[in-house]
C-alpha cells in the first residue's frame, strides 16, 4: 500500500517532487499572455529553438484574450462563431482534447492519433517530420479558454453580477475565489482559490444549488483539473477531488467533462495510487470501465484500501468495493482467476463479507457479486465465508433489486450450501429459511415463476433444499414447483444452458462436496462400485489443486445417508419417476456435457431405488434406462463408465422382470463382469446373484464344436502359449508355429521356424520384456522377439541338459533336466545351480520370486529362490510298494495353487493356499489329469483319456465333459490374456474351435465367447 502523501507533513519534501513529471504546464493567465506578445517577438523562430512551439501557442491564443478579459467584464456580450484557432483543422469541431504538436500546430487527439496510426510520421498542416510519434500533455490553456467562450457565448449564460441571493457577501467571495482559481498565473494563488471554495461550499445551505450552478462551469471545471495536474500541496489536492466529488456526484455533465479527456482521468487514478483514498470516490463516478481499471493495475490498490481499514471503512472503501466489483463483473472468464486468488489471498475479503451488510443496497450487491466469484475461481473460501456471512441483509434487499442481481444473490446463497459437511450444510440452510423480513421460500417461489430459463434451475435447486428441511413425505407447493422446473428445463432442447444447469443442480442435490465444494457424487457411486482408490484419488488431487494441507474433516455418513436418501426419494417419486423419462432423453444427447452428467444422475437415482421402498418405480427406472445401461456395459471401453453402468445393473438385476429383460444381453455382461470382478467386489456379487438364479453351474455354460481343422505333419503338441493377439505351438519335431484368428473363428498359420533341431517341450512368456522363450531337448533355450509378421530369434543360450517344463523371470530361467532329479536354476549371466535335487520333479510354475514344485512321489514344495528356503506344501507318499501317482500339472491363480495328477485319496485336483499352505478344496475328478488351466470362472482339466472335464471354480461342481474327436492324450491347455481363449494341444492332432456361450441366451442367439481347442493329431 502506497504512503499517503499526507502522512510525510504538510508541505511535501522536496524528493516527493520527483514523482511527478517535469513537463507539467506552468500557468499562465490571459494578460500575461497578452503582455508577453510583443515580447514574444525576440524569440527565434529556426525550428530547433526550444522556444519556437510556445511562441506559436502564444500566437494562436493571444488575439483572443482581449476580447475575452474585456467580455468576462461585461457579460451582456454573447459570441457566436468560434475563433479559428478553437477549431481542429482535421474535424473542424471545436477542441475537447486539444494537443499541440513541436511544429507549433493544434489537433483534436483523437483526430491527430488516428492519422499517425495510419502510418504518417509528419504535421498534417505544415508537413514537417515530426521526432516522436507520442503525443504531448493536454493544451490546458487553450482549452480553458475554449471552455470560457463556450460559457459566455451560450445564450442561456447568466452573468454573475445577475445573481440574486440571500447571502451576496458569499457569492462575491465565491466569484473572486474563481477568478483566482481560472485566472491567476500564481500557482499559490489557486491554490489558496480552491481552498477558499472548499469552505464556502461547507458554509452553503440555503444557496448550495447556486454555488453549484457557478462551481460547474466548464472553466471552473477545468481549474479544478489544472490544479489536479498541478499542485503538489496535499490539502489544495484532497479539496480539489473532493469538490470535483461532490459537483459530479450532482451534476452529470461535470462527470462528462471530466471522461472526456484521457489524461484527466490517470491523474485521478494517479493521486489515488500515491496515496488520496478521497480520488476512489471521484474515480467510483466517472463510471470507468472494469477493462480499464485493471489496464490502469487499479486491483492491487483497491485491495490494499479495502484490507487497510479494521472498522470497514467509510465513502473510499465503499468505492473501492464498487469499482472492485465493476472489474469482476466486466472481466473475462479466463482472465479473472489471477484477480479473485489476489482478493482471496489478502484480507480485503472480510471487508468484502462487512459490504454484505452495508447501508446502500448497490454495496450490499457489490459484495455478493465479488464473493460469488471468488467461490466459483476458488472453492475452498466458501468456507472462511460461511462462518462470518450475514444473510439477512440480502434477504431485506432482494425485493428492490434488479432480475440481475437477485440471481447473483440466489446464486450465492446456493454455492454457500456445497460444504463438505452435511451438518454444516443444513445449518446453512435454516439460516437461509429462517432469517430475513420476509418468508424466504415464498419470496423464492414468486420469482421462480418469472425467472429466466437459464436462472430457473438454480432457483428451483435452493427452493427444494430449503423445503427438504421439513418431511418429505408431506405434500408441498413449493417442492412440486421445484420439480417441475428442473425436469421442464431438462428436457427443453432448445437451451442447452438451461438442460447442463438443471442436470448440474440434481446432481448436487446428492449432497457431498469436497473441502473445494467439488461434487463428489461421480467418485462416491465410484466407491460404492468397488473401486475405492478412484475416490481417494479425487480427493488427493482436490486437496492438490487447491493447496489444502490440513486434513479435511471425515464425513458422517449417517448424515449423509440421510439427507441422500430425503432428496432420492423427492426426486423419483414426483409424477411417479418422471425424471427417469428426462434423463433418458438426456443421455442421448448430441451435447457430450449433458450425456455424462444425465448418466451420472441416473446411475445415482437407480442405486438409491435399491434402497430406498419399492414403490413400483423401479419398473419405470427400467423401461427408460436399462437399454443404455446395456449398451455402456458392453461397448464403453472406460472402466468408470461401466462401473456406473454396473451400479444401476445391479439395482435392475434384484427383480424377476430385470433377470429377464437381462437374458438377451446375459454373455456381455458376465464377460464384463468377470473383468470388473478384479476392481470391484460388486462384480464379484452379481456373480453370485447370477450364480444363485441357477444352482446347476451347466445351466449357465454350454460348449459347442464349430469348426475342426488337420495339421499333424509336425507331430505331438507339447507346449502352447498366447501373446500380443498370437498363439505359438511348440511341436515334437522342433518347429514353432505362429497362429492368428481369422474369419468365421478359423485359424491361419502365418508363420513357422524350425531352428531347434529336437522337440520344442516349453513355451514361456516374460510380459516385462516383450519376448518368448523356448526350451527344446537340443540342450538350448531360444529367445524371440514378437513382431506383426511373426517371430524372429535374437539369442540362444547353450545349456548342459535337455530342458522341460521351463519357466523363466527377469533374470532366471528354471527347468526340469531330462532324466536326472532336481531343478536347475539358470542366470542369463552364464551361471547356474541345483536345487531341490532329492525330487524327481514333474511339473513347475513360477510366481513372484517363488518357484512351486510337483514331484513325483505326489508332493509338492515351494522354493524361495532369493534365499534358497524349502517349504513342503503336500508331503506325498514314502512306500517303495505303492503305486506312483505323479503330480503333473501346477497353477497358481488369484493366490490358489492348484495341482493335478491321477486320483489320489478320491481327489484329482487339489486347491492349496500359496499363503498358509493350508488345502482349501479338491476337484473329485475320476479322470488321469495331465494338465489344467484355470480361468475366473471355470477350470478346465485336460485328461489322459482325451477328454476335458470343465469345473466350476467357486463351487468345485462339475460343469461337464467335453470329448474330442479322439482318444489322444491331451499334452497341454492355455489361456490368452483375456481368457476368452483356451488352447488345447494333444498328442494326435486335430484343431479345433468351440463356441462357449450362456445356455440363457435364446436360441436364435449367434453371440458367444470363443473357445479354442487346438488339437494337433500325431502323425
Amino acid at each position: 500500500m502506497v504512503q499517503p502523501m499526507w502522512d510525510k507533513g504538510d508541505e511535501l519534501e522536496k524528493s516527493e517532487v520527483k514523482r511527478f513529471p517535469s513537463f507539467i504546464p506552468v500557468r499562465v493567465s490571459p494578460k500575461v499572455l497578452i503582455t508577453n506578445q510583443e515580447s514574444s517577438k525576440e524569440l527565434e523562430t529556426s525550428p530547433n529553438n526550444e522556444y519556437s512551439v510556445e511562441k506559436e501557442n502564444i500566437k494562436k491564443v493571444s488575439s483572443f484574450c482581449w476580447s475575452l478579459t474585456n467580455f468576462m467584464e461585461d457579460g451582456s456580450k454573447v459570441l457566436h462563431a468560434p475563433p479559428k484557432d478553437f477549431v481542429c483543422p482535421i474535424t473542424t469541431h471545436i477542441f475537447h482534447d486539444p494537443v499541440t504538436l513541436e511544429t507549433g500546430q493544434t489537433y483534436e487527439r483523437k483526430a491527430i492519433q488516428e492519422w499517425i496510426d495510419r502510418g504518417n510520421s509528419t504535421c498534417p498542416i505544415t508537413r514537417q517530420d515530426l521526432h516522436t510519434t507520442h503525443l504531448p500533455r493536454t493544451n490546458y490553456v487553450l482549452k480553458r479558454l475554449i471552455a470560457s467562450w463556450q460559457e459566455q457565448s451560450s445564450p442561456a449564460a447568466v452573468s454573475p453580477k445577475s445573481v440574486i441571493t440571500t447571502d451576496g457577501t458569499m457569492i462575491t467571495e465565491l466569484r473572486v475565489a474563481i477568478t483566482e482559481l481560472c485566472t491567476s498565473e500564481i500557482l499559490r494563488e489557486a491554490e489558496a482559490g480552491v481552498l477558499r471554495i472548499e469552505g464556502l461550499w461547507k458554509e452553503a445551505k440555503r444557496e448550495v444549488e447556486i454555488v453549484r450552478s457557478m462551481l460547474s462551469k466548464p472553466p471552473v471545471i477545468n481549474g479544478f483539473v489544472e490544479i489536479l495536474l498541478t499542485s503538489l500541496d496535499t490539502q489544495v489536492l484532497r479539496a480539489a477531488v473532493v469538490l470535483l466529488t461532490e459537483l459530479g456526484s450532482r451534476d452529470q455533465g461535470v462527470v462528462q467533462a471530466l471522461t472526456r479527456v484521457d489524461s484527466d482521468v490517470e491523474r485521478i487514478v494517479q493521486l489515488f495510487k500515491n496515496g488520496l483514498v478521497e480520488a476512489v470516490v471521484l474515480l467510483h463516478l466517472l463510471e470507468p470501465s472494469g477493462l480499464s481499471l485493471v489496464e490502469m493495475d487499479l486491483v492491487v490498490y483497491l485491495l490494499g484500501l479495502l484490507a487497510s481499514r479494521e472498522d470497514g471503512g467509510g465513502v473510499p472503501e465503499t468505492a473501492a468495493l464498487l469499482l472492485l466489483s465493476r472489474i469482476v463483473r466486466s472481466y473475462a472468464d479466463e482472465n479473472v482467476v489471477e484477480i479473485v486468488r489476489s482478493i482471496v489471498s489478502s484480507r480485503a475479503i472480510e471487508r468484502i463479507m462487512i459490504g454484505l451488510g452495508g447501508e446502500e443496497v448497490e454495496e450490499r450487491v457489490a459484495a455478493v457479486s465479488i464473493l460469488l466469484r471468488c467461490i466459483l475461481e476458488d472453492g475452498k473460501c466458501r468456507n472462511i465465508i460461511v462462518e462470518k456471512v450475514e444473510i439477512a441483509p440480502l434477504l431485506e434487499v432482494f425485493l428492490v433489486v434488479s432480475d440481475g442481481e437477485r440471481f447473483e444473490i440466489v446464486h450465492f446463497l446456493s454455492e454457500l450450501v456445497k460444504l463438505n459437511r452435511r451438518s454444516l450444510n443444513d445449518k446453512m440452510l435454516h439460516v437461509i429459511k429462517d432469517e430475513g423480513t420476509f418468508s424466504t421460500m415464498h419470496t423464492l417461489v414468486l420469482y421462480l415463476q418469472n425467472a429466466s430459463v437459464d436462472e430457473a434451475p438454480i432457483v428451483a435447486g435452493l427452493l427444494l433444499q430449503l423445503d427438504l428441511l421439513d418431511e418429505p413425505r408431506k405434500m408441498s407447493i413449493y417442492r412440486e414447483e421445484a420439480m417441475d422446473t428442473l425436469i421442464s428445463c431438462l428436457r427443453n432442447s432448445e437451451s442447452p444452458i438451461a438442460q447442463i444447469c438443471a442436470a448440474e443442480t440434481l446432481l448436487s442435490l446428492q449432497g457431498s462436496f469436497s473441502y473445494s465444494g467439488k461434487s463428489l457424487s461421480r467418485a462416491l457411486l465410484l466407491k460404492r462400485a468397488g473401486f475405492d482408490r478412484t475416490y481417494k484419488s479425487f480427493m488427493r488431487k482436490d486437496q492438490r489443486r487447491h493447496n489444502i494441507s490440513a486434513p479435511q474433516p471425515q464425513h458422517n455418513m449417517e448424515d449423509e445417508g440421510e439427507w441422500e436418501k430425503k432428496v432420492a426419494f423427492v426426486v423419483v417419486s414426483h409424477e411417479f419417476g418422471l425424471v427417469f423419462e428426462a434423463l433418458a432423453e438426456g443421455v442421448k444427447s448430441s451435447f457430450k456435457e449433458l450425456q455424462s452428467v444425465c448418466f451420472m444422475i441416473a446411475a445415482w437415482l437407480v442405486y438409491m431405488l435399491s434402497i430406498l421402498p419399492d414403490t413400483g418405480i423401479r419398473g419405470a427406472a427400467r423401461v427408460c434406462l436399462l437399454h443404455h445401461f446395456i449398451s455402456i456395459f458392453k461397448s464403453d471401453n472406460n472402466t468408470e463408465e461401466r462401473a456406473l453402468s454396473m451400479l444401476g445393473l445391479n439395482t435392475f438385476i434384484r427383480d424377476p422382470e430385470g433377470l429377464q429383460d437381462l437374458a438377451g444381453h446375459m454373455k456381455d455382461i458376465l464377460k464384463g463382469l468377470r473383468e470388473l470382478k478384479k476392481s470391484s467386489a460388486m462384480a464379484f456379487e452379481m456373480l453370485k446373484v447370477f450364480s444363485k438364479e441357477h444352482e446347476n453351474s451347466a445351466d449357465l455354460w454350454n460348449h459347442k464344436e464349430l469348426s475342426q481343422q488337420d495339421c499333424s505333419i509336425n507331430g505331438e503338441v507339447l507346449t502352447l502359449a498366447c501373446f500380443k493377439g498370437k498363439i505359438f505351438s511348440g511341436h515334437s519335431d522342433g518347429t514353432i508355429k505362429v497362429w492368428i484368428g481369422g474369419e468365421e473363428e478359423q485359424l491361419h498359420l502365418i508363420q513357422q521356424v524350425q531352428e531347434h533341431t529336437k522337440a520344442v517341450t516349453s513355451l514361456a512368456v516374460l510380459h516385462s520384456s516383450d519376448k518368448v522363450y523356448s526350451g527344446s531337448l537340443d540342450r538350448t533355450v531360444r529367445v524371440w522377439t514378437v513382431t506383426e509378421e511373426g517371430i524372429y530369434c535374437e539369442q540362444v543360450e547353450e545349456m548342459k541338459d535337455q530342458i522341460n517344463n521351463l519357466v523363466v523371470a527377469n533374470s532366471i530361467a528354471c527347468y526340469i533336466p531330462q532324466g536326472g532329479g532336481g531343478i536347475k536354476v539358470h542366470s542369463w549371466n552364464g551361471a547356474s545351480k541345483l536345487v531341490n535335487q532329492h525330487k524327481y520333479a514333474k511339473c513347475l510354475a513360477l510366481v513372484q520370486g517363488r518357484l512351486y514344485c510337483g514331484c513325483q512321489d505326489n508332493s509338492i514344495q515351494e522354493i524361495d529362490l532369493v534365499t534358497g528356503t524349502v517349504g513342503n506344501i503336500q508331503t506325498g507318499s514314502k512306500k517303495l510298494l505303492v503305486k506312483s501317482n505323479p503330480i503333473h500339472a501346477l497353477q497358481v491363480h488369484e493366490g490358489l495353487l492348484y495341482a493335478g495328477g491321477p486320483s489320489f485319496d478320491g481327489a484329482n485336483v487339489k486347491i492349496w493356499s500359496t499363503s498358509n499352505y493350508g488345502l482349501i478344496g479338491s476337484l473329485q475328478s475320476t479322470l488321469d489329469v495331465r494338465t489344467l488351466a484355470v480361468s475366473s470362472e471355470l477350470v478346465y482339466l485336460g485328461c489322459k483319456s482325451g477328454s476335458i472335464e470343465v469345473w466350476c471354480k467357486n463351487k468345485h461342481t462339475r460343469v461337464e465333459t467335453l470329448h474330442t474327436s479322439s482318444t489322444a492324450k491331451i499334452l497341454c491347455i492355455a489361456f490368452d490374456a483375456n481368457q476368452d481363449i483356451l488352447l488345447v494341444g494333444t498328442s494326435d492332432g486335430t484343431i479345433q474351435v468351440l463356441i462357449f456361450s450362456s445356455i440363457l441366451l435364446p436360441p436364435s442367439a449367434t453371440y458367444s465367447i470363443v473357445i479354442l481347442l487346438l488339437l494337433f493329431r500325431e502323425y
